[in-house]
């Protein structure tokens, strides 16, 4: 099995990446978080920061651009090249209001002829620069029934790897994946496929597999990766015990915390990242609510390291 890590915004930068592949990695791919260049910027320096090759050895990233401007996608694409990537990935599926509103992401999906004249220069481009493009995307804005012209228009693309979140813009990430869409994808897509949506667990997968009659080989985790740190060693069959390791957990987590406290200030800050991850965390903790509760409580560095003693 093929592995992506999914970017997650504010969780999944450089610093996260590093230490998920130290202390559990079996990732093929990680997509970095998107930058969203505009005029005269095609990246900003905190864009540039997590996808510079010294914060990310011994990792395979793809930068990630989300943008509906195919001049905005070409110019972060060349500074991307100086730094020596050679492919990018194109998101199709944010489904963030504000980013809907500007025409980017999954708000893209339903300007169709906008849509094919950008891929036709940003494909031209790639082809002429030696640059792969993979694009990730939803089955559509308004309605499932819009991917079937939308992989129409993807199969005239030498696209490096589709990978489909089968829910369309106004799902968001809630209700089940609309799996007999991906299953029509299986059968007409003229690129690699790579499965992303509502794996947190084997059963998970098991189940999606099952309706589509066949194992997807190439599959992005992000929700449910974020939640279980041990997923994609547990898909990948490397590790087969139920028992969480809870040691390893911990060094991961402080490997994380240590992390952004030497490059972050005042506590608060640093809090408020780790706070995030506390939230897929907390379901590694059943029956420990009043610990977690005070976890996300704590304002100082002493306040958090004292609510995590009662959780080690």
């Amino acid at each position: 099995m093929i592995l992506y890590f999914a970017p997650l915004e504010g969780i999944t930068g450089y610093i996260y990446r590093n230490a998920y592949e130290k202390y559990y990695g079996h990732i093929d791919k990680y997509l970095a978080l998107f930058m969203s260049p505009a005029d005269n910027c095609a990246m900003n320096s905190k864009e540039r920061k997590d996808v510079l090759p010294e914060n990310n050895v011994g990792i395979t990233l793809v930068p990630q651009i989300l943008t509906c401007k195919s001049k905005h996608f070409i110019d972060a694409v060349q500074e991307l090249q100086t730094m020596g990537y050679t492919e990018v990935n194109l998101n199709l599926g944010c489904p963030s209001g504000t980013v809907c509103a500007k025409g980017k992401g999954a708000g893209f999906l339903p300007e169709t002829d906008k849509l094919h004249a950008f891929l036709e220069e940003i494909y031209s481009f790639g082809n002429v620069n030696n640059v792969a493009i993979s694009i990730k995307t939803r089955l559509g804005y308004y309605d499932a029934e819009e991917f079937t012209d939308l992989l129409s228009i993807f199969n005239e693309y030498p696209i490096k790897e589709l990978i489909i979140h089968p829910r369309i813009r106004n799902d968001y990430y809630k209700g089940e994946p609309r799996l007999t869409f991906y299953k029509y994808a299986m059968e007409h897509s003229k690129n690699q496929l790579v499965y992303n949506g509502n794996v947190f667990d084997e059963s998970d997968f098991a189940s999606i597999s099952a309706q589509l009659e066949n194992k997807p080989r190439h599959v992005m985790l992000g929700r449910g990766l974020i939640s279980n740190p041990e997923l994609a060693t547990k898909l990948n069959g490397v590790i087969r015990e139920n028992l969480f390791d809870y040691k390893r957990f911990f060094e991961f987590h402080d490997c994380i915390y240590q992390s952004y406290k030497e490059i972050m200030s005042p506590d608060i800050h640093v809090l408020y990242r780790m706070k995030e991850l506390w939230t897929y965390w907390k379901t590694l903790f059943p029956g420990c609510e009043r610990e977690i509760k005070h976890v996300l409580k704590a304002k100082k560095y002493v306040e958090y390291e004292s609510a995590l003693r009662q959780l080690k």
